[in-house]
């Protein structure tokens, strides 16, 4: 039986996620969390324990699995996901049953919420999470650890690079390329192409700034385990 700890001890609907799972049949066993708030090491948690931080993992099997439930902002959820990675662990993903995956592609370690819509050959890149309430149309290409916030509409034929971040309710028009680490503010209509690290917001969308190269992580060389 493969084991699954979960990094992020935050959000509750996790909770709902593992009930549904496990009514579905998934076999799966969800030990804890790890979590590098001191003050949560020891508690109990959406019914199951808090270990600790990142420190504690390196007498860890690793045969365990690890699901980043972190959805703070792309790099967050990078650089969490990067730490288990270079300690030698698997990611595995954490997908709700009542979504319909046929004909998707899903990498490696997605966190995908309840009512999200994924149309007919949508792909999504390994580590990407998607909120509640999407929807993601036909043949749309989400990047790797993109953060896609709730109630977002993503036309068809989009392709985002990596570490997109897009705002709650914000909507990108079909056939439209975001760059690399942009971000799309709450609410925003996406009309044209987005440049990599821009910032932008508004209806229509419109660049706000430019983030700087140098706080962008470094890229990801695949997360190691079994694609969806």
């Amino acid at each position: 039986m493969t084991e699954i700890v979960f990094i992020g001890a935050n959000n509750p609907e996790t909770a709902r996620m593992m009930a549904a799972l496990r009514a579905a049949g998934d076999t799966r066993r969800f030990l804890g969390f790890v979590d590098n708030d001191p003050t949560k090491k020891g508690t109990m948690f959406c019914g199951l324990p808090v270990f600790g931080g990142f420190d504690i993992l390196s007498d860890w099997p690793r045969e365990r699995r690890f699901i980043n439930l972190i959805t703070r902002d792309p790099e967050t959820r990078h650089e969490t996901s990067r730490i288990v990675t270079d300690l030698g662990f698997l990611h595995d993903s954490f997908i709700h049953p009542g979504i319909d995956v046929s004909g998707a592609r899903i990498g490696v370690g997605a966190y995908i919420q309840d009512g999200v819509i994924l149309q007919a050959a949508t792909e999504i890149g390994e580590n990407a999470c998607i909120n509640a309430g999407c929807v993601i149309s036909h043949e749309t290409r989400i990047g790797a650890t993109n953060f896609i916030a709730p109630g977002v509409k993503v036309a068809g034929l989009v392709t985002t690079g990596e570490g997109v971040l897009i705002g709650v309710g914000a909507t990108v028009l079909p056939r439209l390329t975001l760059g690399a680490w942009s971000v799309v503010g709450a609410g925003a209509v996406v009309t044209r192409d987005v440049p990599e690290y821009a910032v932008v917001a508004g209806v229509p969308a419109k660049v706000t700034r430019i983030k700087p190269s140098r706080d962008v992580p470094r890229a990801h060389s695949n997360l190691p385990g079994s694609p969806t």
